[in-house]
């Protein structure tokens, strides 16, 4: 079974997880959150009731995407919280717009067998964007040894991660915990750091809270942590990844779009490459289609172009995802492996171009 699925279903587990009923925890530190220098450990922020175990404070809400970011297999833990009365905007194509005193939330964690994934789980970091006065602010907090809190670490940190992986093979990878500096370099949208997942088109799905079925967008609304959505059917959804009744090109391009489009469209750090991969992108050109690249170099493996319709083996993005070189991979920080199935996805897509 894909490891798409396989972490859907673990997503689903912590949100049932994080919207349980808990017990009464102080409520979260606003002041923290707007301060002009971050909180040395992670639970001077108050965002969670039991942090350990990743249950969430009063209104701080989880939440998952309908295709996550690939991060060398981690699970990832997601949370949104906004100011009280201060709800997120709708927009239809980018991140929503939140308001000054949000935080979104993400912990990556590893259980030791990925095929009893609900056990002896290890929490690695929680990444924090919190949007202050002046702009959204990245930290990076890395859990101790006991698992009871996370500290500050603005510098990132490589960690050794062993785990059995869903097939039962024993896995040991180098994670790299980045650097405040790396964190900007995905985070950046038109010269300015933004959030990256919580778009209308990946939040368009049905997941379960307190053991209901509901549909994540609704809830968002319901909860005030949303206005102006319209109907649920006009907001936009790209199909997950493992979805095998979409089409493959829409399979391939929402994997792109998450994985690679923060840095590879108009407004990106990466726009001088000329290869845009957001969904939402009509020129079949900009998206790789017989591109010839910008630069050439041991980036390009001396291939002719991004995507050589019916070769995937001769096209650069897939040469690229397919390296854990630093010097050639792409995308090149968030992982120290090669997605296998993601890689298999784009290789499908281009194999079968015309």
């Amino acid at each position: 079974m894909w490891a798409f699925l396989l972490n859907c279903i673990r997503y689903t587990t912590v949100i049932l997880l994080g919207t349980a009923t808990i017990a009464s925890a102080q409520p979260v530190n606003d002041a923290a959150l707007m301060g002009s220098r971050p909180a040395k450990m992670l639970s001077e922020y108050g965002l969670f009731a039991d942090a350990p175990n990743q249950l969430p404070n009063d209104r701080v809400i989880a939440y998952d995407l309908q295709v996550p970011l690939f991060t060398d297999y981690a699970e990832k833990y997601r949370f949104a919280y906004v100011p009280d009365g201060q709800p997120a905007t709708y927009d239809v194509t980018e991140v929503f717009t939140f308001p000054v005193g949000s935080v979104l939330v993400k912990t990556f964690a590893y259980p030791a067998d990925f095929q009893l994934p609900d056990e002896n789980i290890r929490l690695i970091e929680t990444r924090l964007l919190i949007h202050q006065e002046a702009g959204w602010n990245a930290w990076t907090y890395i859990w101790n040894d006991e698992q009871t809190d996370a500290v500050l670490k603005v510098a990132g940190k490589v960690l050794p991660v062993d785990f059995v992986d869903a097939s039962g093979q024993a896995q040991s990878i180098t994670y790299v915990v980045p650097n405040k500096n790396q964190c900007k370099g995905c985070h950046t949208f038109d010269k300015a750091v933004t959030p990256i997942g919580p778009k209308a088109r990946n939040l368009n799905k049905t997941i379960r809270y307190q053991g209901e079925e509901k549909e994540q967008m609704v809830h968002w609304s319901d909860t005030g942590l949303l206005v102006g959505a319209p109907d649920l059917n006009e907001v936009p959804r790209v199909p997950a990844s493992d979805d095998m009744t979409a089409p493959l090109e829409d399979r391939a391009r929402a994997y792109l779009d998450i994985n690679c489009a923060h840095c590879h469209r108009r407004e990106g750090p990466g726009s001088t490459s000329g290869l845009f991969l957001t969904y939402h992108e009509p020129n079949p050109t900009a998206w790789g289609y017989e591109k010839r690249p910008v630069a050439a170099g041991r980036g390009s493996g001396g291939l002719d172009y991004d995507i050589q319709p019916g070769d995937a083996a001769a096209s650069i993005i897939h040469f690229r995802m397919a390296s854990t070189d630093p010097g050639i991979m792409m995308p090149e920080v968030g992982r120290s492996s090669v997605h296998t199935e993601g890689l298999a996805l784009i290789r499908d897509w281009i194999n079968q171009m015309k």
